[in-house]
């Protein structure tokens, strides 16, 4: 299954895992890259730009296929040294990388100056013809029922894809609510050169996360998902539980930030994935989880995606044609 993503990024399928923090680690990464897709690693959950150093080492060890990093810049108090993570990622030897947040564009340069091809993470076509300015090779499109930060828009796939494909002319990655075969095809059938996706990963034996939380997602249902900081402009969508429910309600309420600061705490989100205990803090996780039913292996995943994805085109699609 060839496109211009598939070329660009010098994979087989048309499969991108998501740059998630606390999940993509080199494992992860190398068992997707080795299944014949495009794995990541995520940059700001090594801690530090000497540990990423050495986790795309390690997924070097693991993998001689293609992989990428990604680098999430957001503005903070005191902000991460995202231009020491760059010059990483660059003397790393690492062919594509991953950006999201704000305006990539200093980094895009020095990247593309490398030859490193670009994929940027977007929420609104806006956003995805700016990047596509800035030189990006590939936009990755989220969806509003995607997992972590879906803009501010509200805009669905279904609407979002095929608006985007419509005015890009370079290749877009289908991302949120894709969990399977029916999922790829229908984002090749909107414009999209191939899909992205995180929650799905999550549910796989190579994901670092802890079993329970695997089988939380499993169980759970396309409704179990809440999304917090809607009155501060900052949606994020996340699992719900008894802390972002809490979260919600304090700031529909009339609450600010500080009144949640401790609810939402990133430390808290990462003991969930390393303890296993949903109810322990907010963890990010997409309406997809109601599609999954199983933690198979990467390989086992991403084979069973472009098989059923292939025989969905060949059999009960062609046959409405003929």
């Amino acid at each position: 299954m060839k496109t211009r993503a598939t070329t660009i990024l010098g994979i087989e399928h048309p499969i991108v895992q998501g740059g998630m923090q606390w999940v993509a680690t080199a494992e992860l990464a190398a068992a997707v890259s080795n299944a014949g897709a495009l794995g990541v690693i995520s940059a700001l959950t090594t801690g530090s730009p000497e540990n990423l150093a050495r986790e795309i080492r390690r997924c070097q060890d693991l993998t001689d296929r293609p992989f990428g990093v990604n680098l999430t810049i957001l503005p903070s108090i005191i902000p991460p040294p995202y231009e020491e993570y760059r010059d990483v990622i660059v003397s790393s030897g690492v062919p594509v990388v991953e950006t999201a947040g704000n305006n990539p564009g200093s980094f895009v340069e020095v990247f593309k100056a490398n030859g490193i091809t670009t994929i940027h993470k977007c929420t609104s076509v806006r956003h995805a013809l700016k990047a596509e300015s800035l030189g990006v090779d590939i936009v990755s499109i989220d969806g509003f029922e995607c997992a972590g930060h879906p803009g501010e828009d509200d805009v669905p796939g279904l609407v979002l894809i095929p608006a985007a494909t419509a005015l890009l002319r370079i290749p877009v990655l289908a991302s949120g609510g894709i969990a399977d075969g029916r999922g790829l095809v229908a984002a090749l059938a909107l414009g999209a050169d191939g899909i992205s996706m995180g929650t799905r990963f999550m549910c796989t034996w190579e994901s670092p996360i802890h079993s329970r939380i695997k089988d939380a997602i499993v169980a759970a249902t396309e409704l179990d998902t809440e999304l917090i900081f809607r009155p501060l402009r900052n949606t994020s969508r996340v699992a719900s539980n008894s802390v972002s429910r809490q979260a919600v309600e304090v700031l529909a309420n009339g609450g600010v930030f500080e009144d949640v600061r401790e609810l939402v705490a990133g430390a808290r989100g990462r003991r969930v994935y390393v303890e296993g205990d949903p109810e322990h803090g907010v963890w990010t996780v997409g309406m997809v989880q109601g599609l999954i039913h199983d933690v198979p292996s990467c390989e086992k995943l991403v084979a069973r995606i472009v098989r059923d994805a292939e025989a969905l085109i060949d059999s009960r699609l062609g046959a409405l044609a003929r």
